[in-house]
């Protein structure tokens, strides 16, 4: 495991042991991914999704995303990486190469298909995992069933093509290292409230939909 991974790794036992607020302080990162795709989009969701983990769970995360390219070093520091977006994603073989060493080193990928990013995440994935598939994740996955209970899976937040959500995984020798969650538009959700005008209902299923995937990413190395 990577030497920063293993680092954080033992902060977040010893957060799991002691409370989670004792934990020193870390910062989730959006992906800032190259190909023309918006990777910029839902300015408002991640930090509104950091609050709420900070009160609801009592984590340490710092206020603020930061962003983080596939190929950098330093998106070892980060045990959450999140990818949105509505178009082309391109990742190079140096970017493959270091984001299958962040996802094997006890990464963690959440990729939030903002309508138009499925067929670029799934093909840029493929050249990370050529040997995996994204495989739809049973409802009694734990990822499901952290602090807050979804026993029917994601939270539909928006209407696409009434499809329902799905969340998929990569699981990597018994570790789900990759979460893809298609047609809930999570991020979305966790925006500001004026962005969509959506319910409170949807806005917190949302929220709490998210907490559970950094609870989980937070724990399941």
């Amino acid at each position: 495991m990577h030497k920063q991974l293993i680092l954080l790794s033992l902060l977040l036992l010893l957060g799991c042991s002691t409370g989670w607020a004792q934990r020193s302080s870390f910062a989730i990162a959006r992906l800032k991914y190259g190909g023309g795709g918006d990777w910029y989009a839902n300015k408002t969701a991640l930090p509104n999704l950091i609050t709420f983990c900070n009160r609801e769970l009592k984590a340490n995360i710092k206020p603020q995303e930061e962003s983080v390219e596939p190929g950098s070093p330093e998106i070892f520091d980060y045990p959450f990486v999140h990818m949105t977006g509505h178009g082309n994603v391109v990742f190079t073989e140096a970017e493959v190469q270091n984001l299958r060493k962040y996802l094997t080193s006890g990464g963690f990928l959440h990729i939030d298909d903002n309508y138009g990013l499925d067929k670029f995440a799934r093909r840029e994935m493929k050249k990370i995992f050529p040997d995996l598939d994204f495989i739809e994740l049973p409802f009694n996955h734990p990822v499901y069933h952290q602090k807050f209970d979804f026993p029917r899976g994601l939270p539909k937040i928006h209407e696409h093509d009434n499809k329902p959500p799905q969340g998929f995984g990569i699981i990597y020798q018994g570790r789900l290292v990759c979460f893809y969650s298609y047609e809930s538009d999570l991020g979305n959700g966790w925006e500001d409230q004026s962005v969509h005008n959506d319910p409170i209902e949807k806005h917190q299923a949302a929220l709490r939909m998210g907490a559970n995937l950094i609870s989980y990413a937070l724990t399941s190395f």
